[in-house]
Formats: structure tokens, sequence, C-alpha cells
């Protein structure tokens, strides 16, 4: 066994002895699957402390020869597969962690050839004379191993993205590194499998997509792989009766990430508040908040009123097939909100292709980005959300309209006000303390026959009534009223068995005063 030529199962069989292990080696069936196919080579990004390393470690575990994983895999899902004995400690894997090699920008010129050197001496060590090392490096070196012993190996590639995180703006280093892995890859018969996992998905870059052979499973888009990184909510909940932890708590705090139709839960945190009891802020807490400052801020039409909105509870569509999967490369707001998708510090809605803020771990990690960033005054109005409720509870129009007024005030630096879209902007922020009381607001939701503009729904077992508001630009809020009555948006709600509290809003620019009347909601 080596470092990087079949390292073995130790770090893998660490992981599996500790105090706290989930088991995802259901993964390993799908791996099995695409061995020597068409489909063998996989990308996985996800953010960090997902348990890419882990998954990896996992599949080194599996495949490599020079070891025995039979003890360790006893009991996993892996060992239920027909695959499972076939392919158990069978096959030459090469392990790297790019980060390794580079883990400062310093080694930008040398980090390629120590790679390949130190793989080059340990394929020495188990081939012997077999190969010649010549100015091909190691993709020549793996070609003659493979045409002397016909013997093809898995590449277990972890923090494949590294050089486009340190080297944000060096395109020569990115072109380099990326040549690099399609002479290592692309059609060399030597590959089993060629498994990468990252933060970022694979670069668009032009003639250098030549490594677009990766099938790509990204948080974005990641199909059937979705459930192996991150907790699932079932295997959430089992651990929490297992450590006896509030699950209801843990949800508000850590849930929210969405893929392919399930809540995931960043390991990490849950890990820690098993172990620890404690909620707080664990993922988030690994890193200064400065890191997301810096994209919030970036000067995009419509991205800091975004952030405003999500900050209040609310969602923004996007587009994220424009983004250039790298960390500079930014045209719209987009762009931005899209590797904050990326990043882990928003999620993403695969069936409205829409982003929000998942939880209170990371909420709470935006709330201190825009407090040194110069938003104060949105401060301000989050901070008074609590008066509004009470206001919006009490049928208080006058007072609603007075809060809402002050919130376009405090964002107005932020807020471009000129439609009833910013308006909603505006509510949203404004009712930013409907957290603890309701779920996420639902914008344009359906109702009897059209869509409601703005729909706060209680949460499971919290005693305050339905809020379904209509927004209006230079028109009325009597017409707003009338509009919700009148196409039956309440229909919608017919099966919620609590009170409904009807909200029209209108802003009147020419008087540059907003308007509000709220009043109960009585089904037919």
């Amino acid at each position: 066994m080596g470092l990087y030529v079949n390292p073995g199962n130790r770090a893998f069989r660490e992981a599996v002895n500790s105090t706290i292990y989930v088991d995802k080696s259901g993964l390993i069936s799908y791996t099995d699957s695409v061995l020597n196919t068409k489909q063998k080579y996989v990308c996985v990004s996800r953010p960090r402390r997902f348990g890419k390393t882990m998954a990896a470690d996992m599949l080194a575990a599996y495949y490599s020869r020079g070891c025995d994983s039979k003890e360790v895999f006893a009991g996993l899902l892996a060992a239920q597969s027909e695959a499972y004995k076939e392919n158990l400690n069978r096959h030459n894997v090469i392990r790297l962690d790019v980060q390794q090699f580079l883990f400062h920008e310093s080694h930008l010129e040398i980090f390629i050839r120590k790679m390949q050197e130190a793989v080059i001496k340990e394929l020495g060590e188990v081939y012997g004379n077999c190969f010649e090392v010549d100015l091909y490096g190691l993709p020549d070196v793996l070609k003659q191993v493979y045409a002397s012993t016909g013997e093809g190996f898995i590449f277990i590639i972890d923090e494949w993205d590294c050089v486009f995180r340190i080297a944000k703006e060096d395109t020569r280093a990115q072109k380099e590194y990326l040549d690099f892995l399609r002479g290592l890859f692309k059609g060399q018969d030597y590959v089993e499998l060629a498994y990468m996992t990252g933060i970022l998905p694979i670069k668009k870059y032009g003639e250098h997509s030549a490594i677009n052979i990766f099938d790509e499973y990204s948080v974005t888009d990641p199909a059937e792989l979705a459930e192996f990184f991150g907790f699932t909510e079932s295997e959430v909940c089992n651990l929490c009766t297992e450590n006896k932890v509030d699950f209801s708590m843990l949800k508000e705090w850590y849930d929210g990430y969405l893929l392919n139709g399930l809540h995931i839960y960043n390991p990490k945190s849950v890990v820690d508040v098993m172990r620890r009891k404690k909620f707080k802020s664990y993922w988030t807490g690994t890193e200064t908040y400065e890191a997301l400052k810096v994209y919030i801020e970036r000067n995009f039409d419509g991205l800091r009123e975004a952030v405003a909105g999500m900050l209040g509870n609310a969602r923004c569509r996007i587009d994220p097939t424009t983004f250039q999967n790298d960390m500079t490369t930014f045209h719209t707001k987009d762009d931005v909100l899209t590797l904050l998708i990326h990043l882990g510090y928003l999620t993403y809605d695969e069936d409205t292709s829409e982003v929000f803020i998942p939880n209170k771990e990371v909420e709470q990690e935006f709330m201190r980005a825009v407090k040194v960033g110069g938003w104060g005054r949105l401060m301000e109005t989050l901070n008074r959300s609590e008066e509004l409720l009470k206001s919006t509870w009490e049928l208080d129009g006058d007072a609603v309209a007075k809060g809402v007024e002050e919130a376009r005030r405090d964002t107005a630096s932020i807020i471009q006000y000129n439609d009833e879209n910013s308006l909603a902007c505006a509510l949203c922020a404004a009712y930013a303390a409907s957290q603890a009381y309701y779920a996420k607001p639902l914008r344009e939701l359906p109702g009897g026959r059209g869509f409601a503009d703005v729909v706060y729904i209680p949460l499971r077992n919290v005693d305050r009534p339905a809020l379904l508001i209509e927004l209006k630009w230079n028109k009325s809020a009597e017409g707003a009223i009338r509009q919700i009555k009148d196409k039956k948006y309440g229909d919608w709600l017919k099966s919620y068995t609590g009170d409904i509290l009807l909200v029209g809003i209108n802003y009147d620019k020419k008087k540059d005063i907003h308007e509000c009347i709220i009043e109960k909601y009585t089904k037919e």
C-alpha cells in the first residue's frame, strides 16, 4: 500500500469507527455500475464539509488492492450488492488530494509536476522496470503500465477544483491544470473509473471544456447521487432519537438544502450538535463572514435587493446556467447567487428555479456580513419586524403601512423602488421576524383564478393566522382586497383550519405613501 497508489482503508476505517457514522456506502452501487463504461467519468461538487472526502476515502477502501476491507464494510449497505465481492479490493487505485500539493499560491508552478512525480515513484515500487519516464509524464507512464500488464486504474481525486479557488485570477495556471486532466483521462484505455470531487463544477473554458467527458452531480443538478452527500432528513431524525436531541430545533437550525426533492443537512453541523448538545453555528463558524461579504456586495443590479428579500425569508428566481464555474467570472446577479449555492450559503429549488437562505445557521452568517457591510438601515428594518407582525395580527392597517414605509426608506440604497416586485422585496425584509412563526413566504402562490403575491403559512403547532398578501402599485389597497376575493385566492387554503388574514397594500407614487387594509377571511 502507498500514499497515492492503492492507499488502503485506514482513513475510512476511522470514519466507520467514529462515535457517529452514517452509512453512505450505497454510492458504491452506482460507481460499480459505471466501471469500464462510457459513464465512468464522475464529478461530484458540494459545499465544504458535506462528506466529499469521506466518500472518496470509502471508495479507496473498497477498490484498493493490497488491503482487506471485508471487516470494514461488514454490515454496510454496499455489502448487500451483487457486485460487492467481485470488486472488493480488486482494483488499482490512484488517490489524490490536490490540496495536499497546492495549499498555497506559491505552489502553482510546481504542483502538477509534484503530483506526477509522487505517483510515478510509487508506481515504480509496484511495477518495477516496466516503464520509462519521459516528458509526457504520468499519462504516458500509465499507458506503458497498461500495455505491459493489462491492468487499469481507478482514479479518485479530491479537491479537484483547488486551483480555481486558490488562483482565482490565474487563467494560465487554470488552463495548464485542465490540460493535465484532459491528457490524464480523455480517451485513455487505462481508466476504469475517474471520480472527482470539489466545491465547484468543472470549469467552462472554451476549448478547455474538453473534459466534458464527465457526468456532473452538483448542488443544482444532483440527480441520483443526491442522498449520498450530506445527511437526509430520515438519517437526521434517527440520530436525534439515538442521541436525545430535539429534532424540531435541529431542523430549524440546519435544514433547508434541497437536492432532488430531498431535504439535506450539513453533516458537520449535525454531528457537532449530537456531540455537544448545543445549537449554534458550526459549519459557518469555521470560516469568516468576510468570504460571504465580498460576494453579496458585488455591484450588480438586483443583487443587494435579492439579498435583502432573502433576509426577510423570501426567495429569488435565478438562471444558474450562465455561471462559468469559477469564483471570478460574474456577469449578472444570477452568477453570484449561483456561486453562493455551490459554496453552501444558499440553496436551490430545481422545481421553481429559486434560491433562498437555507436555515438559521446560514442566516446568522448573512446577518454578520450585512452588519459590517454598510447595510445598517436594513438592520433597523429587520429589528423592527416583530412590531410589524403584531400590528398585522391586530388588523392595524395604518401601522402596517407605516412599517412598510419605514422599510422602504431603510432599504432605499439597496432596493430600487419602482414596481410591485421591489415592493415585495421591501415587504419581505419588513416581515423578517416571520421566520419564528411562519414557513418561508410563498411568492405568487396559485390560488383560485390567479396568483397571490405573498403568502405566509404558520409553522406547525404555531397559533397564528395565515397571511394572504396582495400588492398594488399606483392603485388602491381596497382594490387589492377586492382582487383576493374576486379571484378566490383563499381557495388554496380551504383545508387550512386556522384563521386567515387578507392584507392589501398599495404604494401611491404621486403621494409617495403606502396604504394598507387588513381583513379576516371568511370561508364560504
